[in-house]
């Protein structure tokens, strides 16, 4: 099975922030949303997750969970009723990084007939800042003046570092670290960075449900280097939130993908408080709220483990041919929120930044306005 990972573009600040309008489900965003000022009403935006700073294809699912033949079948689980749950909810709001390429572009064309759309529809709105460069020297620094300013705001970031070796196994957003010594001392300078207060992050996107291209050592060595990622965080900064990668709903059954999450340390709260799935896709949020909790209840762990959401890019669900770059007929999904009011959701982000391309519309990783404004419109 090929699957089309993250396109990138390793760039030493790596940033982003936009936020989606409300979805036909009524999700609510974290920021006030300035109204676009064009003709066209928004769009109510479906119920659907999405992609991040890069693509991920939409592999079908696996044929089945992993071989248990020779043990004994455990006693199921009773079945969760989540509708009679208590929703995990945050009065936080999560922090606008002023930093971005849409930021940038929308400041660098103010007569564009685009241009108002684009920043009311998406340059307005918090997103997840990227650290991609292994090489950076700065790296602690750069995550401390992103952390520090949402502290100061009272707003919590969304940071995704995306460095593992063997990044997206050759594919468009491939590099990373040389060797996971050198990633286990990345880490430790990004952990540095984080600071003491309210953060989340999105670790390694597709490092778990991408690596099947590893051989059985390399996977397990990946593994124990997640679960420890995750450990070096929440140490630093004991209210970071760290997740770890479940995919998307069109990808690995769910009972497969969590035997390696808890491989990679996804089941410990010493080092995750859940998972998160979608990230540069375009699955509805529907279907990545069963796949999560299916995720979950296997996965199993403290009750206090919930999922994160990318609906970046998920207005209108994924396409039917499983076209993951930059995809025609696709829209915004909902607004970024720490308050889903669903049981074991804990927000919906917006990790792949809307209008960067996956490499079909524009340059990988760069803003390509017209798709953009395609999305928002």
């Amino acid at each position: 099975m090929v699957v089309a990972a993250f396109v990138v573009v390793a760039v030493g600040t790596a940033a982003g922030l936009l936020t989606a309008l409300g979805d036909q489900d009524g999700g609510a965003g974290d920021a006030a949303r300035p109204q676009a000022t064009d003709s066209v009403p928004p769009d109510a935006l479906p119920a659907s997750p999405s992609p991040a700073r890069s693509p991920s294809a939409s592999p079908p699912p696996s044929a089945a969970p992993s071989s248990t033949a020779g043990k004994p079948t455990p006693a199921p689980a009773p079945k969760r009723t989540y509708a009679q749950e208590e929703p995990r909810t945050t009065a936080a709001r999560l922090y606008r990084h002023p930093d971005s390429q849409v930021a940038d572009w929308v400041l660098a064309h103010p007569g564009d007939p685009r241009q108002d759309v684009i920043a009311s529809r998406i340059a307005g709105h918090p997103a997840a800042v990227w650290f991609t460069d292994h090489t950076s020297a700065t790296l602690t620094s750069r995550v401390r003046a992103v952390t520090s300013a949402g502290a100061a705001q009272g707003r919590v970031p969304v940071l995704v570092p995306y460095a593992i070796p063997d990044r997206d196994c050759g594919g468009h957003s491939e590099g990373g670290a040389p060797d996971l010594d050198a990633y286990d001392a990345w880490i430790n300078r990004f952990a540095a960075g984080l600071g003491s207060g309210e953060v989340i992050v999105v670790l390694e996107p597709d490092s778990v449900a991408q690596a099947e291209c590893l051989s059985a050592g390399e996977r397990a060595a990946r593994f124990a280097s997640l679960a420890r990622a995750g450990r070096v965080m929440k140490d630093a900064d004991p209210q970071a939130r760290v997740y770890f990668d479940a995919g998307h709903s069109g990808w690995h059954a769910p009972a497969e993908q969590a035997a390696w999450l808890k491989q990679a340390g996804a089941a410990s709260a010493d080092s995750s408080d859940g998972v998160f799935s979608n990230v540069s896709n375009f699955h509805t949020t529907a279907d990545e709220v069963a796949y999560d909790r299916a995720v979950l209840d296997a996965l199993g762990g403290p009750a206090s483990l919930g999922a994160v959401i990318d609906t970046s890019r998920n207005g209108n669900g994924a396409p039917p041919d499983g076209q993951w770059c930059d995809p025609a007929g696709r829209k915004l999904g909902r607004a970024p929120t720490l308050t889903t009011g669903m049981g074991r959701i804990d927000a919906y982000l917006w990790v792949k930044l809307p209008g960067e391309s996956d490499g079909c519309r524009g340059e990988p990783g760069t803003f390509t306005p017209s798709y953009a404004y395609d999305l928002a419109r």
